[in-house]
């Protein structure tokens, strides 16, 4: 059965390529995203493979951009948008932390709110938090997205409890680390403020743990999306790949015997 799909941040990577693949498959989308340049580039993909996709600019953190959310009504609601980026939490400047939880997690919850009123009114629907498996993992110098996605969780786990008496499903999605430039941006954004001269965190430790990181080809991510959001029935959190699954359960026992 179709559905009428709502999805912030969809103006690149995952968001971007499961608006399209949703509209694929028959579903109404509605596709925002942070820029105008984005929006101008979606529509254009959008046209080319005359798809039925409604697109508009929302900048999660501008109010008069997120009183248009009021306007549509929708079954499954996407809190998709958000920004990353990395640095050691003994160091990271407060600015940018402080940046990060602005968009991912009180702009994000905002935009949540204004789906679960409208959902409640009508007493059925869903909305799905893009986390990440840094919502359940912790890894060194990646620990201001980290936090907010920790707290994303929480928000997500809460928010199901005290919404499912109201006909309204809540879920996450967890991604692994996929190649669609997000990651890579993350790393490039802590050498703009960090200076080894200053700092007593190792730029080489830094550097090591990117050259580590291990990314996944999008497509079969959202893949997965496509066949999650719709869905009436499937698990509170989607951790994809299954070897990144396995990872954080392992990571999560081992958690219970840690010691300082």
């Amino acid at each position: 059965m179709a559905k009428t799909i709502f999805i912030t941040g969809a103006g690149t990577g995952l968001g971007r390529g499961a608006a399209l693949g949703l509209a694929e498959k028959g579903h109404r989308v509605i596709a925002t995203t942070e820029l105008t340049s984005q929006k101008t580039d979606l529509l254009r993909e959008v046209e080319n493979q005359g798809l039925d996709m409604e697109v508009f600019k929302l900048d999660i953190t501008n109010p008069l951009d997120l009183e248009q959310i009021e306007k549509y009504d929708f079954d499954v609601f996407v809190a998709n948008a958000a920004i990353n980026e990395g640095g050691p939490l003994g160091e990271v400047p407060m600015e940018r932390f402080r940046a990060l939880f602005k968009i991912n997690v009180f702009a994000t919850l905002e935009t949540a709110q204004i789906a679960a009123r409208k959902l409640v009114k009508r007493g059925s629907g869903k909305i799905v938090f893009m986390s990440s498996m840094a919502g359940i993992s912790a890894t060194p110098y990646v620990g201001p997205y980290t936090a907010t996605k920790h707290a994303l969780e929480g928000i997500a786990q809460t928010m199901k409890s005290e919404l499912e008496e109201f006909g309204v499903k809540v879920a996450t999605i967890n991604p692994g680390p996929y190649a669609t430039g997000f990651n890579k941006r993350a790393a490039e954004e802590k050498w703009k403020w960090f200076d080894e001269e200053k700092h007593f965190t190792r730029k080489a430790d830094m550097i090591e743990q990117e050259e580590q990181l291990k990314e996944f080809h999008p497509e079969d991510m959202i893949e997965k999306m496509v066949e999650i959001i719709p869905a009436d029935d499937h698990k509170f959190r989607t951790v994809y790949p299954e070897e990144t699954e396995k990872l954080l359960k392992e990571t999560e026992q081992e958690r219970w015997d840690m010691r300082i």
